[in-house]
């Protein structure tokens, strides 16, 4: 069992761990070690049993508040997945039908007619 040597505000500890554990444990210390350092700041010197104590409840209160806030977006995540599904199951809409009115034959002769008019003009002009 391999022995992981950590520093937590200040002091050394020699804490053993399962083997290809040692780099979460590291990590573990060095999150435990920012939160006495910050006490420590806060604080000032403090016996090492307090310390500890200290930093560990932050860290669990961080915890807790990661974990209420997983918790809301996990059935968030089943809600939007429930949506898909529904979505997905549900059949595809029926073609709309969509009518195009007929343009009235006294509009088309009027347009014919300017038509022919503004190509008369246009005659003269090139003439």
């Amino acid at each position: 069992m391999p022995q992981v040597e950590i520093t937590i505000g200040g002091r050394t500890f020699e804490v053993a761990c399962q083997t290809g554990e040692e780099q979460f444990l590291q990590s573990a210390a060095a999150m435990l070690d920012a939160e006495a350092a910050h006490l420590s700041g806060q604080i000032g010197r403090m016996p090492e049993a307090r310390m500890l104590l200290m930093a560990g409840l932050m860290l669990a209160d961080k915890t807790a508040g990661l974990e209420d806030r997983v918790q809301t977006l996990t059935t968030e995540a089943a809600a939007l997945r429930a949506q898909i599904t529904a979505l997905e199951e549900k059949p595809a809409p029926l073609p709309e039908r969509v009518e195009v009115p007929v343009v009235p034959a006294s509009v088309t002769e009027a347009l014919a007619e300017i038509a022919a008019r503004a190509e008369a003009l246009a005659d003269q002009v090139n003439r």
